[in-house]
């Protein structure tokens, strides 16, 4: 990984760009959609590599668990998702999102080159 502090360490697309260069399978993570109240905006991103390492955010600690989780399985099946987290869904209150807003993220794999 890159050393703390430099632009790579801080920028999820950055550093994504080490981790392909150093043969790291990489997802990508990021907030397509926002409603009400929500950490982050439209185009925050979380870089994923198939070590379950991450830099960025899409949520502000809140929900980076799941979305981790899911792009780990992504990496195997090779598909695209698009994930809602929200008050109303049951499992964002598990990872924490009781902050009265939705979130929606897609979950894509970075391919070299």
């Amino acid at each position: 990984m890159d050393t703390p502090g430099t632009a790579a360490s801080l920028d999820p697309l950055a550093q994504a760009e080490v981790w392909i260069r150093e043969g790291k399978q990489v997802a990508l993570a990021t907030v397509i959609e926002t409603w009400g109240s929500s950490p982050r905006r439209p185009g925050s991103r979380l870089a994923i590599n198939s070590s379950g390492a991450f830099v960025g955010s899409v949520s502000g600690g809140c929900i980076e668990g799941a979305v981790v989780t899911e792009a780990l399985a992504m990496m195997e099946d090779k598909r695209p998702r698009v994930l809602d987290f929200g008050v109303t869904n049951e499992m964002a209150w598990e990872v924490g999102l009781a902050c009265g807003g939705r979130v929606r993220v897609l979950v894509e794999l970075v391919e070299p080159g």
